[in-house]
């Protein structure tokens, strides 16, 4: 199945010099939540704007479902929906009154089931005649989404969605993101919640400095460089780590009361034989502690490491 966007080579400057982005190819599949993780100024928000149109790259281009989003744009954009990081809209109008405008926009036929259903899943129904002026930031940030989705687009770009909202709509955006996924949306979302990429993507890609470091199935890249950090407390300190345990690498700590040790995914097998062995060595375990790499520590090594090759 080709992608349902193809980018191709695409890279920005501007007349001051500044480069944005570094030339960057990527495949993002249909039906997936493709998690686009990055420091700010890292170049996550231009990309976007490239792929929907919003920004002319300096070289490149980028294929929306068939559809080249400079040649063809009309058609591209159809194909879209975007949430920007900006509560953009007429502090006027009423709910009911910018959402419908929004479908229009884009040829769609009026459709008022659709999108009072969509109200609904928002939490808005109940102010679908309240003017935007009248709305708390959170609830700005509905009618944002519900714009970006009046017209039944087929990609949803999410860029920070989340970003200083409530937790309720938090919750209320994620269930609505699960069912667009079921009924085979593509999503592709910015967040600095690094926790609801892991929970929701299919895949990731990390961007810095206008860079695409990495591209990898969640799964892969959570089974490649996260890391399984086991503590042992001990009812008694020790002086120093038993010759006998060298081959796991462990450290003393808090006093000699705590054995730490670090394995990959791939090796942490070697733990049940780890405590076999300090069974027969007489150390007498208080407690057992494990912590697992979250997606955030992966996203910040990299990053981390990324920083300290540029600068050798």
């Amino acid at each position: 199945m080709p992608p349902i966007i193809s980018i191709e080579n695409v890279s920005k400057s501007y007349a001051s010099g500044v480069r944005a982005l570094q030339p960057i190819d990527l495949q993002i599949r249909k039906g997936e939540i493709f998690a686009l993780l990055g420091p700010n100024g890292a170049g996550k928000t231009t990309l976007i704007n490239i792929i929907c149109g919003i920004v002319t790259a300096s070289s490149g281009r980028v294929i929306a479902d068939g559809h080249d989003v400079v040649r063809d744009y009309r058609a591209a954009r159809m194909k879209i929906g975007l949430v920007p990081q900006e509560l953009t809209t007429d502090s006027y109008e009423t709910v009911w009154s910018t959402v419908s405008f929004s479908r229009g926009l884009f040829g769609r036929a009026p459709h008022p089931a659709y999108i009072a259903s969509l109200l609904r899943d928002l939490s808005l129904i109940g102010r679908r005649d309240s003017r935007i002026m009248e709305l708390s930031g959170g609830m700005k940030r509905r009618v944002m989404i519900a714009k970006a989705l009046s017209h039944e687009p087929d990609i949803l770009f999410l860029d920070e969605p989340t970003a200083g909202v409530d937790v309720e709509l938090r919750r209320d955006m994620w269930e609505l993101v699960s069912g667009l996924r079921a009924r085979g949306v593509t999503i592709i979302l910015t967040t600095h919640y690094i926790e609801e990429a892991e929970e929701m993507a299919d895949r990731v890609g990390v961007i810095n400095k206008g860079s695409l470091i990495l591209v990898e199935e969640k799964t892969t890249l959570m089974r490649k460089f996260g890391k399984k950090r086991l503590t042992l407390h001990l009812q008694a300190p020790l002086a120093q780590v038993p010759q006998a345990l060298a081959p796991w690498g462990l450290e003393l700590k808090d006093r000699g009361l705590a054995l730490v040790g670090t394995f990959d995914r791939g090796s942490d097998a070697d733990i049940p034989l780890l405590l076999q062995r300090v069974a027969e060595l007489s150390i007498r375990i208080k407690d057992l502690e494990t912590h697992q790499s979250s997606l955030e520590e992966i996203f910040v090594s990299l990053v981390s490491d990324r920083i300290r090759g540029e600068r050798r």
